[in-house]
């Protein structure tokens, strides 16, 4: 079972940019899809982005297109969100998730085998 980690979160003004990484345990995780999702307050979590084993094939939300890119380093066991162009509607609680199947297939209805304890995003006007 792979384990993730997030951080990089905090407090941002409008149009700033942060990075998240989401640092993974586990031999296998390079054969993993990776995604992120988020949970904004009184709203039920939504996807963000997905990326599959082998970087080839990624899917983002609509909201997020052309602001956010989705990344991950193998040798590093870590993946990565840079977002750029925060607006106040982006503040979140951050989750990273991975999926054995190596597919973004199952991360796009989110579904995973491993979850983070998240990273607060909050962006102010």
């Amino acid at each position: 079972q792979v384990q993730l980690v997030e951080s990089g979160g905090g407090l941002v003004q409008a149009g700033g940019s942060l990075r998240l990484s989401c640092a993974a345990s586990g031999r296998t995780f390079s054969s993993y899809a990776v995604g992120w999702f988020r949970r904004a307050p009184g709203k039920e979590r939504e996807f963000v982005a997905a990326l599959s084993w082998n970087g080839g094939a990624t899917n983002y939300a609509d909201s997020v297109k052309g602001r956010f890119t989705i990344s991950r380093d193998n040798a590093k066991n870590t993946v990565y969100l840079q977002m750029n162009s925060l607006k106040p509607e982006d503040t979140a609680v951050y989750y990273c998730a991975a999926e054995r199947s190596g597919s973004t297939y199952y991360i796009l209805s989110g579904r995973g085998d491993s979850w983070g304890q998240g990273t607060q995003v909050t962006v102010s006007p």
